[in-house]
């Protein structure tokens, strides 16, 4: 049977009915990998795997939400949506309100998002305004625009972005054949955490699952808001897409974090950089650096002894982790090139490179 998307896929646990005109790019079924090199390093009897969500069509997990509010959009027969966005919502609102014929609104904080995002958003003929603020400031006024135009709001605000991004725990769930023991995650305008939050507990009162996963969410150390118990007037990290100094679904994160009996930390910039650079190397996946932050918090938490701590599982058989990778490596590659040596230039002969390649 061929795949049509996340809506198609798990119709009875959406807010779709025969009157809503599906728009998707066929998105979510992205691979649940297992992390061989991550596993050693935990040091006992663990199984990480990584849910890979930059094989999205627009390349993030954005796509899963987008293809039910902009669905829903054009139920309610909408003519535009708006978003506020760090870059990879206005890359996935821009690409769906493209296939369906919207007109899309991106504000973006001026000179705080990166290029790969900002040119898929320019590319699919998004109408982008940058702010002279930050991202909070942006969303407030996408806020007040909606409240009082005719314009429909896609940020993980709008509930059916939290609907289509829930079923990313689903599907690790249908691969596992049960709920991870704990799940890892970024944690930046704190929709994602709510939404497999709300999935798992779905699937487990439907009888799909007897188990729920701790919820361990990490910010980056500069724009920790929920960490530190007060909104951050000026985040600052390299982690572009987590840079949010006010999260809209702050409560919610709280509560799927209370509830699971997991943890909100934070990972310092150079702990980002450093699980960048290993999920590339030794994982071979490329990601960009808010992704990076699950296992940056996955190495944390291990070096603390915290997983051998809250075992959840007495059965003999490995503590499943599903760490959660939110965006491809492509999003940001100015990081990339700034982060890792780039390359040798040699003459334009077999000599010079046998040299330098050791032969």
């Amino acid at each position: 049977m061929s795949y049509n998307g996340v809506i198609e896929r798990y119709r009875e646990y959406l807010p779709v009915t025969e009157n809503t005109p599906i728009v998707t790019l066929k998105e979510g079924n992205t691979p649940l990998i297992n992390a061989a090199h991550l596993s050693k390093l935990m040091g006992g009897d663990f199984q990480v795997y990584l849910k890979y969500e930059g094989l999205n069509p627009t390349g993030s997990f954005k796509d899963r939400g987008m293809t039910v509010a902009i669905s829903k959009a054009c139920e309610d027969k909408a003519t535009a949506v708006i978003c506020a966005s760090t870059g990879n919502t206005s890359a996935s609102a821009a690409a769906y309100a493209a296939k369906s014929n919207l007109k899309c609104i991106v504000l973006i904080p001026k000179g705080a998002i990166a290029l790969g995002k900002l040119s898929q958003a320019l590319a699919h003929g998004a109408l982008i305004l940058a702010v002279d603020g930050n991202f909070d400031a942006a969303l407030d006024l996408v806020r007040e625009i909606t409240q009082k135009y005719p314009v429909t709001l896609v940020n993980s605000l709008n509930p059916y972005r939290i609907e289509g991004q829930k079923t990313a725990s689903f599907e690790i769930c249908d691969c596992l054949g049960t709920a991870p023991d704990f799940q890892v995650m970024p944690v930046g305008n704190a929709g994602n955490i709510t939404a497999y939050w709300k999935g798992y507990k779905e699937y487990n009162a439907k009888g799909k699952i007897t188990k729920l996963p701790k919820m361990l969410g990490f910010q980056a150390e500069g724009a920790a808001p929920i960490v530190r118990g007060h909104p951050v007037k000026n985040p600052k990290t390299i982690a572009s897409a987590i840079c949010i100094g006010n999260p809209a679904s702050w409560k919610r994160a709280e509560q799927a974090r209370d509830e699971s009996g997991g943890l909100i930390d934070m990972v310092s910039d150079a702990e980002i950089l450093q699980a960048y650079k290993l999920l590339a190397a030794k994982e071979g996946i490329f990601v960009e650096p808010a992704s990076a932050a699950s296992v940056a918090g996955l190495l944390k938490l291990a070096k603390n002894n915290y997983f051998i701590k809250h075992q959840t599982s007495n059965i003999k058989q490995p503590i499943r982790i599903v760490c959660i990778l939110t965006g491809h490596g492509l999003k940001d590659p100015d990081r990339a090139i700034k982060t890792i040596k780039p390359p040798k230039v040699v003459k334009a002969n077999m000599k010079a490179v046998l040299k330098e390649i050791g032969y």
